[in-house]
């Protein structure tokens, strides 16, 4: 996304007028949580800032009579109860996840990729997965149905059938040939793991770059039990990428009660222009 995260992190890029990870908090929010570890980095102590009182711009904004705005800024900052920690080395996703182990200690928690956005209306695909994990007790996975020939793109899973949408995980592949791959099940960018995942972790040898990988933490939890994979219902914006960027801009901006007919009209006038010129 480069250079848009020159110097802003690019989890504070905004789709319509929120921050990506304001989004993954309020989906925390709305399946139940209230405690949310953010593992930041250098350079990042925006992201604190924007989840934190702002008594400067409160005052102003009720200055001006906007009150509906100051009391979103007090809403935001209320959302959760936040901690910070910090991973001081690039070292991989599995690393970053253990980082917060003191924080969270020895509790079930879940783990959110703030590049996804995941659109699942008023049930939110966090709380589809913590149903899941009510019933099993076991970690969870969000999983997505990708096209064959994406498959390379994702870690892939080998499953075992158990429910309407549930799978008990046998083995994982990362990014494996059309060819090989076990299934079109990917994993997305939700979790639900428990406190071994701790030692798992430990034990995880790291790979290229020397980089520890989550994939591979959970793989070795399939030695001591059950890993389920739970398709969920949702639309999921990639805004790692230019384009899922652009349709989560797009697509989020015409849900909007305060935009949507707007924006669409100006979507429709704009497409009818192009026709008339292509033509």
């Amino acid at each position: 996304m480069l250079p848009a995260t020159k110097a802003a992190p690019k989890e504070m890029l905004n789709v319509v007028d929120k921050p990506l990870i304001q989004y993954a908090v309020e989906e925390a929010v709305d399946s139940g949580l209230d405690t949310i570890v953010f593992v930041t980095a250098a350079r990042k102590t925006v992201m604190e800032d924007h989840f934190d009182y702002a008594p400067e711009l409160e005052r102003l904004l009720e200055s001006k009579g906007k009150h509906a705005e100051r009391d979103e800024m007090r809403r935001i900052a209320d959302l959760a109860n936040i901690a910070y920690v910090r991973q001081k080395e690039a070292r991989g996703l599995g690393h970053a996840v253990l980082c917060a182990m003191p924080v969270i200690g020895d509790q079930p928690f879940s783990v959110f990729l703030p590049d996804d956005i995941i659109d699942a209306g008023d049930d939110p695909v966090m709380a589809q997965l913590l149903r899941v994990y009510a019933e099993r007790r076991c970690p969870v996975v969000a999983v997505e149905r990708v096209p064959r020939p994406d498959v390379t793109k994702y870690g892939i899973l080998a499953v075992e059938h158990v429910a309407p949408r549930l799978f008990r995980i046998k083995d994982m592949v990362e990014k494996p040939s059309v060819a090989d791959a076990p299934s079109e099940l990917a994993i997305m960018g939700r979790y639900v793991l428990t406190p071994d995942i701790w030692d798992a972790l430990q034990r995880t040898k790291p790979g290229a770059g020397g980089e520890i990988q989550l994939t591979d933490g959970i793989r070795l939890l399939l030695e001591r039990g059950d890993v389920y994979a739970y398709e969920y219902t949702g639309r999921r914006y990639d805004c790692g990428t230019k384009l899922g960027y652009l349709q989560a801009t797009v697509e989020l901006a015409l849900k909007r009660p305060d935009l949507g007919a707007e924006f669409r009209e100006y979507l429709t006038e704009l497409l009818a222009e192009s026709r008339w010129k292509a033509a």
